[in-house]
């Protein structure tokens, strides 16, 4: 005798419409509650409830800092080769072309000039989401020459870091773009250019090692992750607990590795004045 008996029927169709929900419910990362997706974008993609800041892509983030007038776009004619014929778990030439699929890059940078606020900027972004934002021959290089640029120019220079460090696949091509762009901000710092520098979640590696920490002023979202090694891999190394919250931009500003932590709805505001105090307009 069979425990359950399916009784056999069909289905019976009905006008009833039903509403689909999937991907319209985001879960915060910080608060763990359930936010309406609109109601996250509508709020720069920072929760409501929290605060808690998620991560944006580079084109965005682009249109949150400069007007909306005027802004071009240049080094997208650059791209990454293969010199070391690289391969891990897979090729690095298909981790390239998966990566310009994804994010519709050429590599994990956009340069950009524009206006922020009624000021003439340059303003390059990273982008998380090509092959974790690392640093290659490609991102160094498009820096190097928008740092060049704003000394050409005498223009402010904004760079916004979201990387997981130098790019391994280059080897040590990818370490050189450190020296590079360092080189670089110091002619920039003689000739009296500011340079802001803004930390977003994450800035690891060799992006924080180098010109992520060489702004005149280096700021950060709340929250964001900042660090050189991962704090599991610092444990192991120096077999002692990390303090807690150790890596976010909250106790890097208390113990003085960043000037500020600003969010993101009032950052544009915020490099505004700094720039105004920096380098005044002319009158």
């Amino acid at each position: 005798m069979a425990w359950f008996k399916r009784e056999s029927s069909e289905i019976q169709a009905t006008d009833e419409k039903r509403v689909r929900t999937e991907g319209l419910w985001v879960k915060c990362e910080g608060c763990r509650q359930i936010i309406w997706k609109k109601e996250l974008e509508d709020n720069l993609n920072v929760c409501t409830k929290c605060d808690y800041h998620f991560r944006i892509d580079a084109r965005t983030r682009v249109l949150l800092l400069l007007d909306e007038d005027g802004i071009e776009t240049f080094g997208e004619n650059l791209e990454a080769v293969d010199p070391l014929n690289f391969s891990d778990t897979r090729p690095y030439k298909r981790r390239l072309q998966e990566g310009q699929q994804k994010t519709g890059l050429k590599d994990a940078l956009i340069a950009a000039t524009g206006k922020l606020n009624g000021r003439p900027v340059i303003l390059n972004v990273m982008e998380f989401g090509f092959i974790g934002g690392s640093m290659g021959a490609v991102v160094g290089e498009v820096i190097t020459r928008s740092i060049e640029r704003a000394h050409l120019e005498q223009k402010p220079i904004i760079v916004v870091s979201a990387s997981s460090g130098a790019r391994m696949q280059e080897g040590v091509i990818s370490l050189m773009q450190m020296a590079k762009i360092s080189a670089a901000l110091a002619r920039l710092d003689s000739a009296r250019v500011p340079y802001i520098s803004v930390l977003t979640d994450p800035t690891t590696g060799g992006v924080s090692a180098s010109y992520a920490m060489l702004g005149d002023l280096n700021i950060a979202e709340p929250g964001a992750l900042i660090g050189f090694a991962g704090p599991r891999v610092i444990e192991q190394t120096i077999r002692q607990k990390l303090p807690e919250g150790f890596q976010t931009s909250e106790f890097l500003l208390q113990h003085g590795m960043l000037d500020a932590v600003v969010h993101r709805k009032d950052m544009k505001s915020y490099i505004a004045r700094a720039l105004d105090f920096m380098a005044p307009k002319a009158a």
